[in-house]
């Protein structure tokens, strides 16, 4: 027999295992097997909200869940399904779809605007203090005592020996003239003067009276103290009497000379606060105030001097030193006015526009709106005409929100009145605009390439560089001939080269890089090729941004006067000035933003 505890045990599983199975029958008797119709409902419900996921390049791929596109391997971004949306004219995101977009919002306020204006300029000598070093005698230089530039001298210093037949001539009648003062005073005066109008001294005509020989190799002597900046004079040389021996300046006060682009000139007065610093002393900033702006504009530069006296103990500042300096310049209007970040701004080339957040009880959307800008202040613009103060708009992520609203049918940058999206497929992508500053930021990043796909684009560089000068010589048939060989170039790079992130920033760039191309091929004439030139130019930027550094520097150059005035950026292998926007009627037109070593 079996112990009674393991009986009771039995017993008991017995009866458990019947209740389940009665509650199982009765359950089937009274639902039919049917579920019930709230949860029906809810099943619904639940499969009307989940996410479609597509590709921004490849919109005709849907998924249900995220990951990679199989076609070109980018992120899949989320797409926004629901149809009962409030206003028809908003897109609307999910928290998550703006999390990855990296969307960040803020609070349109008011504020007194400041312009900032950025100069370049060199430091030189003070015209007021830079004099010539003559002699007063005629005759050979015997003996030189300063005999290289940049030489300090002092007044009173013995620059070099001259021999003059005439001062010895002057000097015997001096001696003849000296012994006859007491009966011929007059003539013992003339003989001093003569030797006087020679800048002798007193001292210097006593002491040949006192020596009572002719002195032959006679000295001059410095009339100032300073620097020799250019020396006219070699031993053995014969000169004339006022001629210039030396060029001398007196450092301890200079002055610094900043180009003012004709841009920038309604911002720049005299007496204004310039900061500045200088490349060879890092870590330093100088204070200066504008003392004198040219009157007349370089025609050549297109660029007006403003000048600033500085004093320069030390001498540690020298002549031909580059600085670079800033002006913080009020807005002429006392109001207070509506200032926003250039990264919420995107610019088509005829209209500016922002995405004003919106929120309601299907969650939040961005709406767009066109915007009137006003000055460029440093890293912001002025809003003339658009919003309104307190409300809220997209600051970053803007281009991801543009894409989604495209691919919704949404008004966007470059279909303002919505419908269906502007997606080409012959190149199995969509119509992308030029990237807003805030994307351009997202792509400075440096990404580690293979050797091949560091070649690729290297090689696609130089060809950009080919085309830059061509526009630089104002040589239309060469630039249109130079961007038909980046395009053909363009479109045999064998994508699977660049991996992993790489993959997905060179499928963001080689649509637009490929479209600019094809456009400046097709150029009826050079300001149309320069007009597609700044979508090249933008694309590369960021290209060589987060593909390099390179094992020659490459340099982001800028000139404020391309692009009708609102400036424009380009590459260059030369870190001199070559503009391809202005050609030869301002070939040096520009400055140097950036070197990507």
């Amino acid at each position: 027999m079996k112990p009674i505890k393991e009986m009771i045990n039995d017993k008991t599983v017995r009866v458990a295992v019947a209740a389940l199975l009665g509650g199982l029958f009765f359950g089937w008797l009274f639902f039919g097997g049917n579920p019930p119709a709230d949860s029906t409902h809810e099943q619904i419900a639940s499969s009307a909200k989940e996410t479609v996921w597509t590709c921004s390049m490849h919109p005709q791929i849907r998924k249900k869940e995220p990951g990679k596109c199989p076609l070109c391997g980018m992120t899949l971004i989320p797409l926004n399904t629901d149809t009962s949306e409030d206003n028809p004219m908003e897109i609307k995101m999910s928290p998550t779809a703006m999390q990855l977009a990296n969307v960040q919002t803020s609070i349109v306020s008011r504020g007194r605007p400041v312009k900032l204006v950025r100069m370049n300029g060199k430091v030189q000598a003070d015209e007021r203090n830079v004099n010539s070093q003559t002699s007063h005698i005629a005759g050979r230089i015997e003996k030189l005592l300063v005999n290289y530039t940049g030489e300090s001298i002092s007044k009173g210093q013995v620059l070099a020996y001259i021999y003059s037949p005439e001062l010895v001539t002057a000097q015997e009648e001096l001696f003849e003239a000296y012994k006859t003062r007491e009966i011929q005073p007059a003539l013992y005066r003339a003989a001093r003067e003569k030797l006087k109008n020679w800048k002798l001294t007193d001292k210097q005509i006593d002491s040949i009276i006192k020596v009572g020989q002719p002195q032959e190799d006679f000295p001059i002597m410095s009339d100032m103290t300073g620097v020799v900046l250019q020396k006219r004079i070699n031993l053995g040389d014969h000169v004339r009497e006022g001629s210039v021996l030396f060029e001398v300046a007196d450092l301890t006060k200079i002055w610094v000379m900043f180009d003012v682009y004709e841009s920038d000139i309604p911002w720049v007065k005299i007496g204004d606060d310039v900061t500045f610093i200088i490349q060879s002393l890092p870590g330093e900033k100088f204070h200066g105030t504008i003392s004198f702006i040219d009157p007349v504009i370089n025609p050549r530069t297109r660029v007006a001097k403003a000048r600033v006296e500085f004093k320069n103990p030390g001498q540690r500042l020298k002549p031909e030193m580059f600085v670079v300096g800033t002006i913080k310049s009020p807005l002429s209007s006392g109001n207070k006015t509506i200032v926003v970040l250039k990264t919420a701004v995107m610019w088509t080339g005829e209209r500016s526009v922002v995405y004003v957040k919106t929120a309601s009880a299907t969650g939040i959307g961005f709406m767009l709106r066109e915007v009137t800008l006003g000055p460029a202040l440093g890293d912001s613009y002025v809003i003339r005409d658009g919003l309104e103060e307190g409300e809220e708009i997209a600051t970053n992520g803007t281009f991801s929100i543009d894409a989604a609203a495209q691919l919704a049918g949404k008004p966007s940058m470059m279909n303002p009145q919505g419908g269906p999206s502007s997606v080409g497929h012959q190149h199995g992508g969509m119509k992308m605009p030029g990237m807003s500053s805030g994307q351009k930021k997202a792509h400075t990043a440096n990404i580690q390439l293979n050797p091949q796909a560091k070649q690729v684009v290297v090689v696609l560089l130089d060809k950009y560089f080919k085309i830059k000068g061509a526009l630089a010589i104002d040589a239309l048939d060469k630039t249109k001939k130079s961007a038909k060989d980046y395009l053909d170039y363009l479109g045999k790079i064998n994508m699977s080269v660049f991996k992993g992130e790489a993959h997905n920033v060179w499928m963001k760039h080689s649509i637009p890089l490929k479209r600019a191309a094809n456009n400046i091929s097709k150029a009826d004439d050079i300001k149309a090729a320069r007009k597609h030139f700044i979508m090249l130019s933008s694309q590369s930027i960021m290209v060589a941004k987060t593909f390099g550094p390179f094992k020659k520097p490459v340099f982001v150059q800028f000139c404020p006067m391309a692009n009708d005035n609102k400036g424009a950026d380009w590459l260059s292998r030369e870190k001199k000035i070559s503009n391809p926007y202005l050609g030869q009627s301002m070939p040096t037109c520009g400055e140097v933003k950036k070197t990507i070593k």
